[in-house]
């Protein structure tokens, strides 16, 4: 619809106004992590970067931190090697096995 005046502003009126939604929303809570990732050593001022710039597209405050674990494991790189060297633990891409014996 468009009329003399103010015809540089195209006007839709009531359309779409029901149906498919027009953008994506998440309820987030407070320390909640948001992203993760997972890079190689080489690449940790790349990703630290790209992570700064994201961040100041949500709102609130945001915070990067670089964990001290190997990949998306619970252990440090030091455990890991000594659970890997004993038989305990095998890698499975971004996790690991684990080979735990019963004691009797």
């Amino acid at each position: 619809m468009l009329s003399c005046a103010g015809a540089d502003r195209l006007q839709t009126g009531m359309r779409g106004a029901f149906g498919k939604p027009t953008g994506k929303d998440a309820r987030v809570k407070i320390g909640q992590i948001l992203f993760s990732a997972r890079v190689k050593d080489a690449n940790r001022k790349h990703a630290e970067e790209a992570l700064r710039r994201a961040k100041m597209k949500f709102p609130g405050r945001q915070k990067i931190v670089v964990s001290k674990k190997l990949g998306f494991t619970k252990h440090t790189p030091e455990e890991y090697e000594n659970l890997k060297e004993n038989g305990k633990i095998i890698s499975d891409g971004s996790n690991v096995n684990f080979f735990f014996q019963a004691e009797a």
